[in-house]
Parts: C-alpha cells; sequence; structure tokens
C-alpha cells in the first residue's frame, strides 16, 4: 500500500514482559529452559578483567588453573573461571535465623547453590548434593545450599526433609535479592566458591552432583585451597 510506514522489526516492552509473566506462571524451570546461555556464561561484574570472561563449557573448551580439565562428564556444563571473579556482597540466614553474610564463608571451600521448593530440578538434584557433603564436608568444604522462597523457612525446612538432605544445614534468604545479585540466569544455578570468597566456577541448571566427576572438582578446590594441588 502506498504510503504505508514500515514495521520496525523490535519487539515492544510489553510483548517482552506478557513472555515472562506466562513463563513465570507456568514455573521458573520452564524460564530456566528458555533463558540458560547455551555456553552457561554470565556478564563478569563491574570493573572485572574482560579476558577471565570464561570460553563455552562445551567439548574442547575446560578452562584454567588448579580445575583445569574437570568440567567434564557430569561436569560438562561447569564453567571454570580462568581468574576467581570477586562477588558482591550478600546476606541470608542460619539455621534458627541467624543472620549472616557472605564474609561468613569465607576460610573454606563452599559449593553455593541457589534453590527454590517450587523448582523441580531442585528437588532432583538436593539428595545429590546431600550425598556430596556427607562425603566431602568438613572443616575444608561446606555445600550451602540457599533458598529463595519468600514463604518462610519453615516451608523450605519441610523440602529438605523430604528429598532426605539431612546432611545440608538449612540456609535461606528472606529477601529474594540474592538471585539476582549473583547474576544467576537459572533455578538451580550453583557457584562454586574458594576460600576468599571468590567465585572459580558455576553451572546453571541441576546437575549430578554425587558423580565422580563433581568429588573430582571439588576434591581439586579443596587441594589447591590448601596448597596440595600440583
Amino acid at each position: 500500500m502506498n504510503g504505508s510506514k514500515k514495521r520496525k522489526s523490535t519487539t515492544s516492552p510489553a510483548t517482552y514482559a506478557i513472555v515472562i509473566a506466562v513463563a513465570l506462571l507456568a514455573g521458573f524451570g520452564t524460564v530456566y529452559w528458555l533463558s540458560t546461555p547455551s555456553d552457561n556464561r554470565w556478564d563478569a561484574p563491574d570493573g572485572a578483567d574482560s579476558a577471565a570472561e570464561p570460553t563455552p563449557s562445551g567439548a574442547g573448551s575446560k578452562g584454567a588453573g588448579s580445575l583445569r580439565g574437570l568440567n567434564s562428564g557430569a561436569m560438562t556444563a561447569f564453567v571454570v573461571r580462568p581468574v576467581p571473579l570477586d562477588l558482591p556482597d550478600f546476606a541470608f540466614e542460619g539455621p534458627r535465623g541467624r543472620k549472616q553474610t557472605s564474609a561468613d564463608l569465607k576460610g573454606k571451600v563452599v559449593l553455593l547453590n541457589i534453590w527454590a521448593t517450587w523448582c523441580v530440578p531442585c528437588r532432583e538434584e538436593m539428595p545429590q548434593l546431600n550425598a556430596l557433603q556427607s562425603e566431602l564436608g568438613g572443616d575444608a568444604f561446606e555445600v550451602v545450599a540457599i533458598n529463595i522462597d519468600k514463604s518462610g523457612a519453615e516451608k523450605a525446612k519441610k523440602f529438605l526433609a523430604e528429598t532426605g538432605a539431612t546432611d545440608l544445614k538449612p540456609y535461606y534468604d528472606p529477601t529474594g535479592k540474592l538471585f539476582a545479585k549473583l547474576k544467576a540466569v537459572g533455578m538451580p544455578t550453583t557457584l562454586l566458591l574458594d576460600p576468599e570468597g571468590q567465585e572459580m566456577g558455576r553451572l546453571v541448571g541441576p546437575a549430578n552432583w554425587a558423580a565422580p566427576e563433581a568429588k573430582a572438582l571439588i576434591q581439586a578446590a579443596i587441594g589447591a585451597s590448601d596448597g596440595s594441588a600440583k
């Protein structure tokens, strides 16, 4: 038609809002499948060296440092940071509602898992996280699984009991801000932190944390922190 205006190819903000709303109504597991980047990477924090950006975690891409070559098998989706990355400070609650911060996690290797009771993949991997804590947990390592439900800590405790995660301490984020603060893009998201509280790597989505590859990854991180790694 003469004189008609060309349509813009961009999608309106309202359309994006509708898509996100539908995804949320369907459950966050849907958001995970739609939003997780194929290479499982995230944007480095402001001021971080761009050289620290990892390459995709697919075949032939293993990262560097003490965890080199260990993101394979069950850990193929784990992204190794060539240089440990600083994380923003964050707060949460521990057992009996004790107020804690990210500083309280320093001094040991920590596998920080962000989860929710309505996340089906979280339910599937929780027993595996529990098995990892049962076998390797101690003064040098801990699985810190932080729940981000807004319905209260009791629901999270019930979830842990239902999934047999009796070796995991109940950690809870009452603010609901942890997910965004750590730039998580899917549920669950799991970060591996060194004793300085820096991120050594992360995995978006569920994983078999009881697998030999997961144990080897954690043991290498522990070895690096106590100086025993080669």
